[in-house]
């Protein structure tokens, strides 16, 4: 069973950074794609970003985009998301996803975590 614990979320000012943390319990993280998603209060779940398993990232949605880098460490068996530049608009829970077969994406995920909030002060 792959299991995902988040951590790195928190309170910062418009303008601060924050570095999530997904933790990934597997003897197979290298085989995983990985992906991160969030959601706002009264919104629907977005697709951040993702990386495959060949490392190729792409990123859900174009406001983040030049502000948060998706990262993995393959010997840690961890994946990261740098948010840089946060906005009061990022502030949601975000989840860690993990695909064995797919790619997380707007079609779901085949593990997740159990989310971390980040709220970002205007």
């Amino acid at each position: 069973q792959v299991q995902l614990v988040e951590s790195g979320g928190g309170l910062v000012h418009a303008g601060g950074s924050l570095r999530l943390s997904c933790a990934v319990s597997t003897d197979n993280f290298s085989r995983l794609a990985m992906g991160w998603f969030r959601r706002a209060p009264g919104k629907a779940r977005e697709v951040v970003a993702a990386s495959n398993w060949g490392g190729t990232v792409t990123y859900g949605l174009d406001t983040v985009k030049g502000r948060f880098t998706i990262s993995r460490d393959n010997d840690k068996n961890t994946v990261y998301l740098q948010m840089n530049s946060l906005k009061p608009e990022d502030t949601a829970v975000y989840y860690c996803a993990a695909g064995l077969f797919r790619v997380p994406s707007v079609r779901g995920a085949d593990y997740w975590g159990q989310g971390t909030q980040v709220t970002v002060s205007s």
